[in-house]
């Protein structure tokens, strides 16, 4: 594996910096730098600009709209829009369900939904979760009947992300309770604008609108909605959850956090001396960083694995695990950092403040940062479930 790039690389790499540089928004950029939640339209300007350059889906096909890179281009790329500090593209669209659509969906599905997501015109949400049926995803209870030609859905999804936004949703339902749990359900496409949906918002303990719950009650969904054969949704939630999965590792950004985290230990609080003179803290981030670096190790030979024609295996797993892992730590790290600075936090601020009372402007961010990233090691399934994966698939167990 060759982790020196080439002379071509590296005038990619430049590209990609001069672009961000010349087109990111400097309003979206404001907001971030003030600690701003960001709005649907935030996230729509930067999408749109990548979506005019050719770059919004850098893992599509070419003949889908993708800009045709190698797994080397993609990974500098991801790299640079990280330490650019750019605002995510939502994963729902571009990174899970337009693969499922490209790779199990109808010519008349692609042509129907894949332009629609890569402009930016149709927002999506993710129905997996349901009460009880989150890391056991394959107990799920909404269900789906068929009458005619349409599906008649009913149940409840949870911790659905930005649904409050979506125009168009992923669901998982049981169209047949009579088989292997695995071998009933279907994936289907349903317009959020539908009769019978209702998202009830659920506040976050950083005090956010991100996640709600989505009922569902009689919503009708015609038959060429769904993806793949009926009962075979399970063949596309796998496929999807190992795409995620592999995202979730977020190497690029980690590293990005790690250089904030140093930033803060080395600042003066209280005229005391900073953290990074502390050697138990420093030997913390020493380890944090040898973790990460391994972790950026495995991504590499797994991107060498796409190079050989290689879709995402039980690595993602791996990636998964690590990955979030490293994001708790970060987040922990900084809590730490900024000390009884962090404390303070309150809900209920004045609509719009982003002043804190006391404290480093930077302080203020760090406690509701570290309640959001308890999540990472719970979806995308849980890290309790991608070791189950690891010892059957990897290890034999």
């Amino acid at each position: 594996m060759n982790l020196e790039f080439s002379a071509d690389e590296l005038a990619f790499q430049q590209e990609v910096r001069d672009f961000i540089a010349a087109n990111y928004p400097a309003d979206v950029r404001a907001k971030q730098d003030a600690g701003e939640e960001l709005g649907k339209e935030d996230y729509l300007k930067w999408h749109r600009i990548l979506f005019k350059q050719g770059w919004v889906a850098p893992a599509w096909p070419e003949e889908y709209g993708g800009p045709g890179w190698n797994p080397t281009q993609r990974f500098i790329f991801s790299e640079e829009i990280a330490a650019a500090e750019c605002v995510q593209i939502l994963p729902f669209g571009i990174n899970m369900v337009g693969p499922v659509i490209y790779t199990f969906g109808t010519p008349e599905q692609k042509e129907r939904f894949l332009p629609r997501i890569l402009s930016g015109e149709d927002w999506w949400c993710q129905g997996y979760s349901e009460p009880g049926s989150g890391s056991d995803l394959a107990s799920l209870r909404t269900k789906a009947v068929l009458d005619g030609d349409e599906y008649v859905v009913n149940g409840q999804k949870t911790w659905t992300t930005l649904a409050q936004h979506a125009d168009w949703g992923f669901f998982l339902v049981r169209t047949d309770n009579e088989v292997k749990p695995q071998e009933g359900i279907s994936f289907l496409l349903i317009d959020m604008k539908s009769p019978g949906i209702e998202v009830k918002p659920i506040i976050t303990l950083g005090g956010h609108h991100e996640v709600n719950e989505v009922w569902l009650e009689d919503v009708r969904v015609p038959v060429d909605q769904r993806i793949y054969e009926e009962n075979k949704g399970w063949t596309c939630a796998k496929f999807l959850l190992a795409h995620e999965r592999t995202g979730i590792a977020a190497v690029a950004r980690s590293k990005r956090g790690i250089e904030k985290v140093k930033d803060i230990a080395r600042s003066e609080l209280d005229d005391e001396k900073p953290l990074m003179a502390n050697p138990f803290f420093r030997r913390k981030i020493a380890e944090l960083e040898t973790d990460l670096t391994a972790l950026e190790f495995t991504e590499l030979r797994s991107l060498a694995g796409e190079n050989a024609g290689k879709g995402p295996g039980p690595e993602a797993s791996l990636l998964k695990i690590k990955g979030s892992e490293i994001q708790q730590r970060i987040t922990e790290l900084v809590l730490e950092a900024v000390g009884h600075y962090g404390a303070p936090y309150f809900r209920g601020f004045p609509e719009g403040s982003n002043e804190y009372p006391i404290g480093p402007d930077y302080a203020h961010q760090a406690a509701p940062t570290y309640f959001n990233a308890r999540k990472t090691t719970i979806y995308g399934g849980s890290n309790e479930i991608q070791r189950n994966i690891i010892s059957k698939m990897v290890l034999g167990l």
